[in-house]
This record gives structure tokens, C-alpha cells and sequence, in this order.
């Protein structure tokens, strides 16, 4: 039943005011497209390109401007989003002035804008733009990085800003390094106009060789990596807590002992797999798919556990030129044992297919490229890398037909490399699949609500074990936490140029937001705020204790808690109106949510937010979803737009409110008027009032039905039959019969 609320519509129409009157001015604001020039006062040349003193004009095509020093060209700088899409999930793009010298080496990096919800991505700034400093050094064209350094996907808690950076500082210091003939793209463009016919690799090679054979002719290559090798490599880390947890052990204990092979090689696939393994494995790979095996003993583990979690191989990758190839779970076969003569057992041997379209040359070099990593705090890890280079025997290989002569890997365009969203989604499969598969339980759940509800134990391990998922899976391990900082984004993109990559960034959240979008039409805010919001969960978790521990519940008077009900609207509309004029300041401001503390970063951060997030908490103790209740403006933004659902599923009776009480007075949250309505901006739909709703022993309204019904059976029973044996009535004292007269 809807409640018709007047303050509500009228805060309805002051949002759709303000929006309109913000479409205007904001899109013509946003008409002006941002360029190099408009960022130079932002980012010194001195700490751009060392050593140049001056800068030509900002030309050619993708634009750069020339640096000099004196009349010698020493580089170029440029900015990345005149080179390529940099849009981040803000919908906006993330500015980085960029210096490269005549190698194509960066010497500087510079964050001049952004509009990244910093205070959801569970990464401080300044993290980031050490991040982005990390590159300096590097060479995407060589393919190469500083000594020490990782590759740009590696970071500890990456996040979709995070790998936008990786992909348009990579992707645009390479297409300016190519259009200006720089260092290792114009070498290499020179090596293949000069280079002989291209090699393939010769599939007519079937015999079999020993593993000794494999070895000695490099068709397996080997890395050994000593528990020594790997304390020393980190002493030398720029980051002095990584030597204080050294790895203990002896110095000759072995680390780690990392063995790759190219096995689509039919030589060497069957030499390893057998001949039925690598039958096997020709059968499901695609014309022109490869695949390589990987085999590890040694107390460091080359698989880890990241593919167990989320299906990626966060400790290996293959690298070609400046290509990466990462890992899924998806890719990867267990292998159980080395089928070549005299192979030793190894407890890790995998089998990893490359994904097709990853343009990797069977018969140029390549490496396989191990993370080593050591934890040096709660969250922080400190990396370094190892590698093993690989390349074909020439006995494996042919020369390969005119019509077959590969693109060179450094040529190919990046525009023509899947969008980043897309491979996001590759990569999150597993993921996406889980949370598809709890969205399809909920749906059930809803809809068989009432069959639910009449269990009320059942619902009650139903509903527990959801929220459990939803604390621990969705919040704590899949940061899927929802904010207004979302519907603040998506606002300024509407009027600012929306485009659906922007927001496909992070599959986890984009599918929750079109769940909850859709939800809103059928259940209001309640199928979020009350199932799918880790924060709401840990909430009631947390109150649930509190009962257990008989801890005293507080019952905030109707009136009073229906006028702390505004406050929440008060929020978000402070939040949406400061967004059109600032989406930076109040995405600042959204720190009212305690959710990047409490989910995305697991109450460890700096203590003021830790103890924001605590206190709020700790009032869950008292009050059930005290911010639930009045503070959580996401809460207030789902609120709004769910007046227009189309169905009224909670059932309720007339006495419902007059003259039983009982609903309004159990209702967790007290979403339930006095008079017996509820109120559906309130309400998280846990259903309680709906096991009353059917409970014969708890709803007066059920009750006097149940005992009309049971005096009915009873009045209309037949009478009990006269029993056949002799009465055991004992005789009268004075000898008379009995009488009954």
C-alpha cells in the first residue's frame, strides 16, 4: 500500500529543477575539449623533461610538442588524452602530461586532472601519483621498464583508475614514439623492412624427445631462484620493509625453480603431455592459438591464489615486445605429471592456453615474467619481478608464406585493441558469473516470498546466509559496494557527454547498479539497501550481537524518527547540487559514507576515518541501521525514483495499524506507520512483516481465524462413539443401583 508523502514530491521536483537548470550551462562547460596548452602551467618542464629548457608548438598527428635544449631535439611531451581515450569511470578524462626522450623512454610523468571518485577506489591520491612515477624509465616500445620496477598492470589493490592509467600512459607514449620514428619503434620498423621472410613454426616435427634433450637444446628453458637471490633482490627494494621481513631459511634452499616450454611445438607438446595429452590440447586450440606449460617446485608458488579468488594469475605473465598476456582460470589446465624420460615430478604443472587475438609470434623471443611479492603490512606488498626468456629452437621452425607475415606487434594501433571495459569483463568472468547466479537467487526469493515467509526459520537461515554473502563476497572480497558517488558521476555524464564505457569499467558494480535500477520498479529501494549493501549487512550483523548480548535496544519515538528520516534527504541533495558545480569536492564530501573505510579498505586507514566508520557502527548496536535510518543519502537517491514501482507485494490486513500495533512495533527499521502503512522509502524489505502477515500464533488478525476455524471443526465433529466396555463406576455404598432420573 503507498503512503503518500508531501515533503517527498516536493523534494522529487527540487531535483529535477536543479538538473535541468544544470543541463544547459554544464554541457556547454563541457563542449570544450581540454589540450596540452591548457595543462603546461600544471606540469614544470623541469620535472617533465629533464635537461630541455623550451617547447615548440603543440603539432602533428597524434599532437606533441617538441622540447629542446638550446637548437637539439630532446623529446617530446604530450598530453595522453590527445592521444588516446583516457576516460576513467568518471566518464571524464584522466589528464597526464607525459615527456618522452628521442629513445622513447619516459623521463616524467605528471597527474594534472582528473575526476576519479578517489574516495571509492580504495587508493589514496598520492599512491596513485606514485603510481604514475613508477613509469618513468620505461620504454613501451622497447618493451622494457627500470631495473627493479614492475609492469604497469602490477599494483597492490589495483583499481579500474589504476589500470586506465596502465593502459593510456602505455598505449600513448607508443603511438607518439611510433609517429615520430623514436628509439626502438624506428629501429624496429627498419630491422622488419630490412629483415628475410618471416619463420613459423613447423607443425610437421612429431617425434619425442627426453628431458634431458629438452633442456640441453633450450626447447625448455629453466629459472632458478635461491631463498639468498630473492632476500637480496629485496634488500636492494626502494622500500626498507621489505629487507626487515626477510624469507627465512638457508641461504641454498631453493625459492623457487620456474620452467616454461612452448608445447603447441607438436615436438615438444608431445615430448611433455604424451601423445594422447597433446592430441588433446591440438583439438581445442583455435588455428594459429598457442600454448606454453609451466612447471614450478620450490616453496613460492608461480600459480598463487588469485585465480582461486578471481580467476587471474597475478604472479605470471608473458610478455613479447611490448604485448602482456595475462592468465585466467580460464586458460589454465592442471597437469598432473612430465610424460618426457626422465622428467622430474613437479607439484605445480600448468598448462596455459593464450587467449586468441593476443598477436603472440610463436617464433620471435619472448619471457615469461614471474611476480615475487612480500607482504610488508596489513594490505601493502612490496614486488619485484624475474625473468626467464624463451626462444624457439630453430629446428621447430619454417619459414612462414608471404600471406602469412604477422603485423608487427609494436605496429598494430591501439584503437584497434579491445576496449579496456571489455577485457575487464574477460578478466572477472568468474566473478561476474557468482554474482549473476546470487541475483538469480534473490529474484527467486522475492518471488516466492510468500512460500518463504510461512518458514519463518527457513527465511531466517535464507536471509542470514545472503547477507553473509553479501558482507564477505560482494563487499569485502569483490569491493562492489555501491555509493552516491556513482549516481553523482553518472548525473555529470549525462550532461557533460555520456558514453557506456565509461561506466562498464567495473563489471561488479555496473551489474549491481542495473540490478538495483531494475529492482527499484518492482521492490523499491529494499532490494538493495536490505540484501545487496555489504554496509547495511554489517549493520544488521552487527545489531543481531548486540540482541544476543542483550545489549539495550533504543526506540526512537514516531515523531522523532520520522522528522531524522529528512536528514538523509538533506544529504544527497547538498551532494547533487555541489556535484554540478564541483564532482571533485563532492566526491570529498561523500565521506559521509562510511563504506570506502568500512568494505573497501577494511577499517584500515587513517584513524579519523576508522573511527567515523566505528562510531557508526557502534550506534547499530543500539539503533538497528542507525545510518540505514538517517544518513546514508545512496539511500535517500534510491528512495526517490522507486516512488514510480509498479507493484505492492508486502500484503497487509485492514485491522493492520487500527487497532493492531504489531508490525509497526517489530519492524526493524520502523518503516511501518502508526496507522498500519509502509512506508516504501523505508522500508529494506526484509519481510518480517510478512511472516506476522501469515503466522496464526503471532498476528491477532491470523489468530482469531485460526480459533474460528478450529471451534468450526470442533462444533462439526461427530460425537465420540459409546464405549463397549462394562462401566468401571464403582457400586453405590448403600447397594442401590445407580439412577440418573
Amino acid at each position: 500500500m503507498r503512503q503518500s508523502v508531501p515533503w517527498m514530491s516536493a523534494l522529487c521536483r527540487a531535483i529535477l529543477l536543479l538538473a535541468v537548470l544544470a543541463v544547459w550551462p554544464a554541457g556547454q562547460a563541457a563542449a570544450a575539449d581540454s589540450h596540452l596548452s591548457d595543462f603546461l602551467d600544471r606540469a614544470p618542464l623541469a620535472q617533465i623533461l629533464p635537461g630541455a629548457d623550451r617547447l615548440g608548438p603543440v603539432e602533428g598527428s597524434p599532437p606533441a610538442a617538441a622540447a629542446y635544449k638550446g637548437d637539439t631535439l630532446v623529446g617530446y611531451v604530450f598530453l595522453n588524452s590527445d592521444v588516446v581515450n583516457s576516460t576513467g569511470y568518471s566518464g571524464r578524462p584522466i589528464n597526464v602530461v607525459i615527456g618522452i626522450d628521442t629513445e622513447g623512454t619516459i623521463t616524467g610523468a605528471k597527474l594534472v586532472e582528473h575526476h576519479e571518485p578517489i574516495v571509492l577506489i580504495g587508493i589514496p591520491e598520492p599512491r596513485i601519483r606514485a603510481y604514475i612515477d613508477g613509469f618513468v624509465g620505461s620504454n613501451p616500445a622497447a618493451g622494457t621498464f627500470p631495473a627493479g620496477k614492475h609492469g604497469p598492470d602490477i599494483i597492490s589493490g589495483a583499481t579500474v583508475t589504476v589500470l586506465v592509467l596502465s593502459d593510456t600512459i602505455t598505449k600513448s607514449t607508443l603511438r607518439i614514439a611510433r609517429s615520430r620514428k623514436l628509439g626502438a619503434a624506428a629501429g624496429q620498423a627498419a630491422q622488419d623492412a630490412a629483415a628475410p621472410a618471416r619463420r613459423s613454426l613447423d607443425m610437421s616435427k612429431t617425434g619425442h624427445e627426453s628431458w634431458e634433450q629438452l633442456l640441453g637444446d633450450g626447447s625448455v628453458r629453466h629459472l632458478h631462484v635461491s631463498v639468498a637471490d630473492v632476500n637480496k633482490e629485496f634488500a636492494g627494494s626502494t622500500d626498507p620493509r621489505a629487507a626487515e621481513r626477510p624469507e627465512p631459511g638457508p641461504d641454498d634452499d631453493t625459492f623457487i625453480d620456474l620452467y616454461v616450454a612452448l608445447v603447441s611445438a607438436p615436438e615438444i607438446g608431445r615430448s611433455l603431455l604424451g601423445d594422447s595429452g597433446y592430441d588433446y590440447l591440438a583439438q581445442h586450440l583455435a588455428a594459429g592459438q598457442q600454448a606454453i606449460a609451466v612447471m614450478g617446485t620450490g616453496r613460492y608458488s608461480f600459480r598463487g591464489s588469485g585465480y582461486v579468488r578471481g580467476g587471474i594469475f597475478d604472479r605470471i605473465q608473458l610478455v613479447q615486445d611490448q604485448n602482456t598476456v595475462r592468465f585466467h582460470d580460464h586458460d589454465y589446465q592442471r597437469v598432473a605429471n612430465v610424460a618426457a624420460e626422465g622428467a622430474p615430478s613437479f607439484p605445480e604443472f600448468g598448462l596455459f592456453t593464450l587467449p586468441q587475438g593476443s598477436d603472440f609470434d610463436p617464433a620471435a623471443s619472448w619471457r615469461l615474467t614471474l611476480l615475487i611479492q612480500r607482504a610488508v603490512g596489513a594490505l601493502d606488498k612490496v614486488f619485484l619481478t624475474s625473468d626467464l626468456p624463451y626462444q624457439l629452437p630453430e629446428k621447430y621452425l619454417t619459414a612462414a608464406p608471404a600471406t602469412a607475415t604477422p603485423e608487427p606487434a609494436f605496429a598494430k594501433d591501439a584503437a584497434g585493441d579491445n576496449p579496456l571495459w571489455m577485457r575487464i569483463w574477460q578478466q572477472r568472468k568468474g566473478d561476474i558469473t557468482i554474482l549473476g547466479a546470487s541475483l538469480v537467487v534473490l529474484t527467486l526469493i522475492f518471488f516466492f516470498q510468500d512460500w518463504l515467509v510461512r518458514r519463518p526459520r527457513l527465511a531466517y537461515w535464507v536471509r542470514t546466509g545472503f547477507l553473509a554473502f553479501t558482507l564477505f563476497w560482494i563487499g569485502w572480497y569483490g569491493n562492489a559496494q555501491l555509493s552516491v558517488v556513482n549516481i553523482l558521476a553518472l548525473a555529470n555524464a549525462l550532461v557533460s557527454g555520456f558514453r557506456w564505457d565509461y561506466f562498464l569499467m567495473d563489471p561488479m558494480i555496473f551489474i549491481l547498479w542495473c540490478a538495483t535500477a531494475a529492482s527499484l520498479l518492482f521492490w523499491g529501494r529494499g532490494a538493495y539497501c536490505g540484501w545487496l549493501c555489504p554496509f547495511g549487512a554489517l549493520q544488521e550483523f552487527t545489531n543481531r550481537i548486540a540482541k544476543r548480548l542483550k545489549i539495550p535496544q533504543i526506540t526512537v519515538p514516531w515523531a522523532v524518527h520520522e522528522r531524522l528520516w529528512a536528514i538523509k534527504y538533506i544529504i544527497f541533495l547538498a551532494l547533487f547540487g555541489l556535484s554540478l558545480y564541483s564532482l571533485s569536492n563532492a566526491e570529498q564530501l561523500a565521506e559521509i559514507e562510511p563504506f570506502k573505510t568500512a568494505i573497501i579498505l577494511k577499517f584500515v586507514r587513517a584513524w579519523p576515518f576508522a573511527l567515523f566508520a566505528v562510531a557508526l557502527v557502534a550506534a547499530s548496536l543500539f539503533i538497528e541501521r542507525f545510518f540505514c535510518r538517517y544518513l546514508c543519502p545512496l539511500g535517500a537517491a534510491l528512495a526517490i525514483p522507486a516512488r514510480i514501482r509498479m507493484f505492492d507485494w508486502l500484503k497487509r490486513y485492514k485491522e493492520c495499524g487500527n487497532p493492531c500495533q504489531r508490525c509497526s512495533i517489530e519492524c526493524p527499521v520502523q518503516s511501518i506507520h502508526p496507522d498500519g502503512k509502509i512506508n516504501p522509502n523505508e522500508c529494506i524489505y526484509c519481510m518480517h512483516c510478512q511472516e506476522l502477515y501469515w503466522d496464526d500464533h503471532r498476528c491477532p488478525v491470523v489468530i482469531q481465524k485460526r480459533i474460528k476455524r478450529e471451534r468450526l471443526q470442533t462444533m462439526s465433529a461427530p460425537p465420540p462413539l459409546a464405549s463397549s466396555k462394562p462401566s468401571q463406576t464403582p457400586k453405590n455404598p448403600t447397594g442401590e443401583n445407580d439412577h440418573v432420573g
